[in-house]
């Protein structure tokens, strides 16, 4: 990857901010350097860039948007007083205007909640520009939420903007509108949906405590949330949050999934490689103390069966994935990041299992059991797996393609991990 030259990055604390003239290009920053936490700011909630792609449904992200406004809901497992938000242009072609852009607390669909609209500002401008492969944070504004509240942020694109950097499985309803439409407060001028994020990297709040308790989970498709409902909120992070909450020792849990996201290789559609994105989705975020790593089956299925989506299917060992497994690992307690791994899930009656592929499984998940390397071991396999038939998941758990589980599923391997987590 081509290294990307550093620049210092000031970002002001003060809330409630004066707008100022729209068109000034505030400072944006190269995806290589991490963003000033001053001032006690913690990720409520926070998605995986993505190159612009097809994806597993329809999304707007090969297109992109010219003259329209995007709105996207996404849950905070942080309260604070204040916000601000994260964008990525990590993946654009060309430099990205932003005119304007709105935060508030969630109504009902595109709507949101009466007197909570804020406008943001960008280095006390109403608008940004943000260099191809760069992102930008905004100016804080006074907004109270709550832990496990909704907020509503809605982005006015007024430029053609090329393929748009997104996270392309949202399992959450995006709205488009066409023309300016931030303002609104109600939801009646977005009329295209999509279950996918564009752009918006990360929610911040301030005025948390500021404790180094934050978890991430990093993962492929069964930790970004596939086969849970669209819009519930069910992911197996989310039900971790929900369940930290209501053991009363409440911390903000973010999702870095990728749906076909690998250990060991990159992919166009997919994303990068766990050890390639580390930094960027999980080391460079504020207050990180643990990470939950699920990875490994698609490196796996992938040698199993010809995916067009993906070419070439390397034939991964077992060996070579503990390596990258141990890579993770070194570089996350580095950073003094606590590191817990799951056993990958059964998956017999899945498109990419095989006989091969189930003993690589179990090998790896051994390993991961007995080698004393993480420090923290949640057993997901035994969690969602059928009792008469370990090699399958338990039917009340799938979601049907008998690879991912569903909301019942997640809960399960929730279920499982919090002990671990808490200890």
């Amino acid at each position: 990857m081509k290294a990307t030259k550093r620049r210092t990055v000031l970002l002001l604390p003060a809330l409630a901010l004066t707008l100022g003239a729209t068109g000034t290009v505030a400072a944006a920053q190269p995806p290589s350097a991490a963003p000033s936490h001053t001032g006690g700011w913690t990720l409520g909630w926070a998605a995986a860039m993505q190159r612009p792609s097809a994806g597993f449904e329809p999304n707007w992200s090969e297109a992109g948007f010219s003259h329209q406004t995007v709105r996207q809901v996404v849950r905070v497992t942080a309260g604070g007083k204040g916000a601000r938000i994260r964008l990525s242009n990590q993946y654009g072609g060309s430099p990205l205007k932003v005119a304007g852009a709105t935060i508030a607390r969630t109504g009902k669909g595109a709507a949101v909640s009466p007197g909570s609209l804020r406008q943001l500002s960008f280095g006390r401008a109403a608008s940004t520009v943000i260099p191809a492969g760069g992102q930008a944070t905004s100016d804080a504004v006074d907004l109270k939420v709550k832990p496990l509240e909704s907020v509503t942020v809605t982005l006015y694109l007024p430029e053609t903007t090329g393929p748009a950097t997104a996270h392309l499985q949202g399992y959450a309803t995006s709205y488009r509108a066409a023309g300016d439409r931030r303002a609104d407060a109600t939801g009646s001028a977005f009329t295209a949906t999509t279950h996918s994020w564009y752009y918006l990297s990360g929610v911040e709040v301030t005025g948390a405590p500021a404790r180094r308790d934050t978890v991430v989970a990093l993962g492929d498709s069964i930790t970004d949330g596939f086969g849970a409902v669209n819009d519930s909120n069910t992911r197996y992070p989310d039900q971790l949050a929900n369940r930290l909450a209501a053991a009363g020792r409440p911390r903000p849990v973010l999702n870095a999934g990728i749906g076909g996201g690998m250990v060991l290789s990159d992919s166009a559609w997919y994303g990068e490689r766990a050890g390639t994105r580390l930094r960027r989705d999980v080391l460079d975020n504020p207050r990180v103390g643990t990470m939950i790593v699920l990875a490994g089956l698609n490196d796996i299925g992938f040698s199993e069966i010809d995916v067009p989506s993906f070419k070439p299917n390397p034939d991964r060992s077992v060996a070579e994935l503990i390596a990258g497994h141990r890579d993770l690992i070194r570089r996350a307690h580095a950073k003094g990041v606590k590191v817990i791994g799951g056993t990958l899930l059964p998956m017999k009656g899945a498109d990419y299992y095989t006989p091969r592929a189930a003993a690589k499984i179990a090998q790896l998940n051994q390993w991961i059991r007995t080698s004393g390397e993480y420090d923290g071991v949640v057993d997901f396999n035994k969690a969602v797996a059928d009792p008469s038939d370990p090699q399958r998941i338990a039917p009340r758990y799938d979601s049907g393609d008998h690879k991912h589980p569903n909301a019942a599923g997640y809960a399960a391997m929730a279920a499982a991990v919090a002990p671990v987590v808490l200890r």
